[in-house]
């Protein structure tokens, strides 16, 4: 099943990528695997798919252990600052940096393991009171300031566009953070090297593509509806 879904998942990018104008390499496809076991990750993992989305820590370090070593772990849930120090040497990419506080932590954190953390700031584009990140009026500034932090570069920016029944409601939020996106590399902060648009899931992973996501983040659509058991 994860085979097959993942070839309709393909499809589909290389459809938008194409609508778009875009080469198919400027988009990477990020596996959500959490709450999924490990063997439904071994088939993804056996079908191409190398990097991995995980929203908790416990779920990502249990999982780090048990799965091939070029495997690129993403960190795309809220994280706690007490939790950033079990991470900081085992992830790619932090998707989901919301406050100079949790940035400064994983700075230390960075530090102390003598690695430097790659991380997007969060920007809740849609103003939703029930979704972490930065407004969007903020996110220059927070980048301003990480920029300044040792052993951390702000790679892009993140955002999870409200659950919507029809994916071209999402279009003018994905819109917004590719503007944003713009502003900030417009500005050639030191210590920022804006490369990445984390946007768009099962739901508008399409639509985020026509509007400039270089990631896309998709768990439904590649391992079926989650069961939210113990892993």
């Amino acid at each position: 099943m994860v085979r097959e879904n993942l070839c309709e998942v393909e499809s589909k990018i290389e459809a938008a990528c194409g609508r778009s104008g875009r080469e198919r390499n400027t988009v990477k496809l990020i596996a959500v695997s959490k709450t999924k076991p490990v063997s439904m990750l071994r088939e993804a993992y056996d079908a191409g798919c190398r990097d991995f989305g995980e929203n908790k820590v416990q779920e990502l370090v249990d999982k780090y252990g048990q799965l091939p070593e070029d495997i690129r772990w993403h960190m795309i849930g809220h994280l706690q600052r007490n939790k950033v120090k079990y991470i900081v040497d085992k992830v790619y990419l932090i998707h989901s940096v919301d406050s100079l506080r949790l940035a400064e932590e994983i700075s230390r954190e960075a530090l102390k393991k003598g690695v430097t953390v790659s991380v997007l700031v969060e920007v809740n584009v849609s103003g939703e009171e029930s979704k972490f990140g930065v407004s969007a009026s903020e996110a220059v500034s927070l980048v301003e300031e990480i920029a300044k932090l040792p052993n951390i570069i702000v790679k892009g920016l993140m955002t999870i566009a409200p659950y919507v029944d029809d994916p071209e409601k999402n279009r003018l939020y994905f819109a917004n953070l590719k503007q944003i996106y713009v502003d900030i590399i417009q500005k050639n902060i030191d210590n920022v090297c804006m490369e990445e648009l984390s946007m768009g899931m099962t739901g508008d992973y399409e639509v985020a593509i026509e509007e400039g996501a270089t990631y896309i983040r998709v768990g439904t659509g590649i391992f079926g509806e989650r069961q939210y058991t113990t892993v």
